[in-house]
């Protein structure tokens, strides 16, 4: 009796990291390493082929179709004038050169701050410090490239490697404390991302505040500097090509170069990557470090592409827009893109509907929610999880 209830409590944990993390349950006498002659299964699929075959991957695929039955649903419940809302929701972004490079600009920094989420979570941790780690590293990056202006090009190179070394320190800090004293990465993550909320905006409003402009911001960043836009007169600068590059590179780096081999095998299995020789916690810092730089990237370019400074607390909801994005794209780097253009989308088309409709911001904010909660659901794994023999469903 007891060996069975044993038995029912290990599959049934099992099948809930798996459904949840996409993770085989790392007690379990399966993902040992001398049980099975073989490595775990790895935490994600490392192919689009791979993650089409996972049963979670059906759940996702649903999840903008839900999301845009929800909206919906609330402009006919909520709006007077549903029809002209949902027109320039869904077409709005898509009517002008402005809207439609405005569109693309808003997916750039939630590529990036993805991608890190990505690494972080390939690795088996979490990083909730997107938006200080992205507000920091812009920062850093406007200082920078303020100060090393006269050596051009190679300076601004320098300045947003600074910014993302800077983010990428921060988040790093959080993973040597895992690493070091078993520290939950959830909450050192959070609680540094807001105290470096709280010095930069200092840093913003005091010694590096612009006196010639009205807004709260830093000095602006020599044109030189400054990327090439595409697309005038929307902000869409040749920052996206780098987001593409860097959504291409992550998937190269976690599926074709040792060090991101150790990160998955550290993150699907903690037991197996010691046995296999990986320094599990140095694989713990780099994945962290790697995840902050990214965010930190994703600042520095927003200063360089769009804002040309550091403007006070430009990036909030970044960071949590970007973990939505991943957890859309499960942390599949290249799905990231899609998923950031999808809830760009969404964004962009929430603005134009509320400047030519009655919809209000209260409804978009709904809808973000309702992705959140999609996204972590455990009952759409569950129902999509399910396969499918002959005609009939297969528990």
């Amino acid at each position: 009796m007891k060996a069975g209830r044993a038995l029912f409590l290990t599959r049934f944990r099992k099948k809930i990291r798996r459904l949840f993390f996409g993770l085989p349950d790392r007690r379990s006498p399966e993902d040992s390493p001398d049980s099975a002659g073989g490595p775990p299964k790895a935490r994600l699929p490392d192919s689009l082929a791979g993650a089409l075959r996972s049963g979670a991957w059906g759940g996702i695929l649903f999840i903008p179709l839900i999301t845009l039955l929800v909206l919906v649903g609330l402009a006919l419940l909520l709006s007077k004038t549903p029809g002209r809302a949902l027109r320039f929701f869904f077409l709005g972004p898509f009517r002008s050169l402005y809207n439609f490079g405005n569109m693309l600009n808003g997916a750039v920094p939630l590529i990036f701050g993805g991608l890190g989420v990505s690494v972080a979570m390939r690795g088996g941790h979490f990083n909730l410090g997107g938006e200080g780690q992205i507000y920091a590293g812009a920062f850093t990056a406007t200082v920078c490239a303020l100060v090393l202006a006269p050596l051009g090009i190679f300076g601004g190179v320098l300045a947003l490697l600074a910014g993302a070394c800077l983010a990428g320190i921060a988040a790093g800090f959080s993973g040597l404390c895992k690493a070091r004293w078993n520290t939950s990465e959830l909450i050192t993550t959070f609680l540094v991302s807001n105290i470096l909320t709280l010095i930069v905006n200092y840093l913003v409003n005091g010694p590096f505040l612009d006196p010639e402009t009205s807004l709260q911001s830093t000095k602006k960043i020599a044109e030189s500097l400054r990327l090439p836009l595409i697309l005038p007169p929307s902000n869409l600068s040749a920052a996206l090509f780098a987001a593409l590059a860097a959504a291409a590179l992550t998937q190269f780096f976690l599926d074709r170069t040792k060090p991101g081999y150790e990160i998955r095998m550290a993150g699907a299995s903690e037991t197996f990557a010691r046995y296999g020789g990986i320094n599990v916690r140095l694989n713990t810092v780099l994945a962290m470090f790697l995840s902050g730089a990214l965010y930190g990237l994703a600042g520095g370019l927003a200063v360089f592409g769009v804002y040309y400074g550091t403007v006070k607390e430009f990036s909030a909801g970044l960071g949590w827009n970007g973990l939505a994005a991943a957890l859309i794209a499960r942390f599949y780097p290249p799905a990231v893109v899609p998923a950031a253009l999808f809830f760009s989308w969404i964004g962009q088309g929430a603005r134009i509907a509320m400047q030519n409709s009655d919809l209000t911001f209260e409804v978009v904010s709904i809808v973000q929610s309702v992705i959140f909660f999609l996204v972590t659901s455990l009952s759409i794994g569950n129902f999509f999880g399910k396969k499918f023999v002959n005609g009939r469903v297969k528990q």
